[in-house]
């Protein structure tokens, strides 16, 4: 597969690295001499300096032989003409595009409908917003992600040195819960590991576990985790996410203010919404949270364009008894420090970014696909054909290589969690999770087996 990556920010850095991991011809394109120059040093790919809409840069990157175009600038209008170059040179390729503005949301249909048929728009901010409600909704995960339609999620959880499962073999912990549990990994000292079933559970590991919808509530109680509803919610900063997340709260009825430092950003976002208390202000002044009655919010979200910031803000409103923050962060160096200053929900634009592209790079019949928050592992939701031969026989006896698990089957309006003995059938949809050094044998396994050509 051959991938041109338009864009060497953090982004177009990540998606390479990964790409280059898993043995992809990729290119990546940027007109920073300096950023390039970053690339070729940490990543074994192509590089070229120009700019990703110029047809000559793309003829000499090789867009008629691209199977991927991915264009992840910071500016929309650069990745919009790339699309639209690529189109015109070679119109099977492809398209991927990042596009924030929200400008452009009403035109997101055209732009995939006519030119430049871009293929997938991608919107990260629109994703940070989700995952922050998928946060607001299990209260006490650290990471939440959602398959089968919303009807599966993967929940991370810590766990608490009071926990009453503390100690628990794993081949005990559905005895314990009252039904089938499947926990799909483990990360202990940042190592993430696949646990059977004669491991036991301890205080400080993150938990990944699997659960229906309607089964949630039950396990989480069983972690000593409450799914107590947010009534009242304080966003600080009120840029393009912060005021998306302040509409979307709005219309779930939830009592918010927003605090923003700019009087002038503070006017624009009072002419866009109704109910929500729109305050100008310094969100770390510790007086102006206090004279907010910061103590009695279910949940701040920290949204400024300063980390920093986030990180300070989020910090002192767990001082003054906030139970419940949510920090965007940007770094992805700075993900695997929060648990240890007590941060643990954590998004991040940049990360939805991948997330999304992910989906869209993998070969197979894959239905979603996203990265866990330690970058380690993904989880890829596709569905298994005839061909494949893992169908008709039971999971321990088929070719899922170690280090890769299959944790859910969803066959029509049935979901079942797994075990050894099950049997995936033609159609299912099958949910995996699979440590980032066993990636190429699943996408060759979705590619070659679970896809008929």
């Amino acid at each position: 597969m051959k991938i041109i990556i338009v864009g060497a920010g953090q982004v177009g850095f990540y998606i390479a690295s990964r790409l280059a991991y898993e043995n992809k011809d990729v290119v990546v394109i940027d007109t920073s001499p300096e950023a390039i120059r970053q690339v070729s040093e940490k990543i074994d790919v192509n590089v070229i300096v120009g700019s990703g809409s110029s047809p000559m840069v793309l003829k000499e990157a090789g867009i008629r032989q691209a199977d991927i175009l991915l264009a992840v600038t910071d500016s929309d209008e650069t990745n919009l003409v790339a699309c639209m170059m690529a189109d015109i040179i070679s119109p099977t390729t492809k398209k991927l595009a990042r596009i924030r503005k929200h400008d452009y949301d009403e035109y997101h249909e055209i732009f995939q409908q006519a030119s430049p048929h871009i293929d997938t728009i991608i919107n990260p901010e629109i994703e940070v917003v989700k995952t922050i409600e998928r946060f607001m909704s299990v209260p006490g995960a650290v990471d939440v992600g959602e398959f089968a339609d919303g009807r599966l999620k993967l929940v991370g959880i810590m766990m608490d040195k009071d926990a009453r499962l503390a100690g628990v073999r794993l081949s005990e912990l559905s005895g314990k819960i009252g039904m089938r549990t499947l926990v799909v990994a483990v990360v202990r000292e940042e190592e993430t590991i696949i646990p059977r079933g004669d491991d036991r559970l301890y205080p400080g590991d993150l938990i990944y576990f699997i659960s229906e919808e309607r089964h949630l509530e039950k396990i989480l109680k069983a972690f000593n985790k409450h799914m107590d509803p947010i009534r009242r919610a304080m966003i600080v900063g009120g840029g393009r996410i912060g005021l998306r997340l302040a509409k979307t709260l709005e219309q779930q009825s939830i009592h918010t203010k927003l605090i923003e430092r700019s009087s002038e950003r503070c006017a624009e976002i009072v002419e866009q919404v109704n109910k929500v208390l729109v305050i100008q202000g310094d969100a770390s002044d510790q007086g102006l949270l206090a004279e907010e009655n910061i103590s009695d919010m279910d949940v701040v979200v920290t949204l400024t364009s300063d980390e920093e910031t986030n990180i300070l803000v989020s910090l002192l409103a767990k001082k003054m008894g906030v139970r419940k923050t949510i920090t965007k962060l940007s770094k992805f160096g700075y993900f695997s420090l929060m648990s240890t200053i007590g941060l643990e929900q954590i998004v991040s634009s940049r990360l939805s970014a991948v997330n999304s592209i992910l989906q869209h790079i993998r070969r197979g019949k894959v239905l979603s696909a996203r990265t866990m928050t330690d970058e380690k592992a993904e989880v890829l939701e596709a569905v298994a054909l005839e061909t494949s031969d893992i169908v008709g026989k039971p999971l321990n006896r088929t070719s899922i290589p170690k280090g890769a698990l299959v944790i859910a089957i969803i066959r029509e309006d049935a979901i079942e969690i797994p075990s050894g003995d099950s049997v995936i059938q033609p159609n299912d949809r099958i949910i995996i999770f699979a440590k980032r050094e066993v990636i190429s044998k699943i996408e060759k396994i979705l590619t070659v087996k679970l896809e008929f050509f």
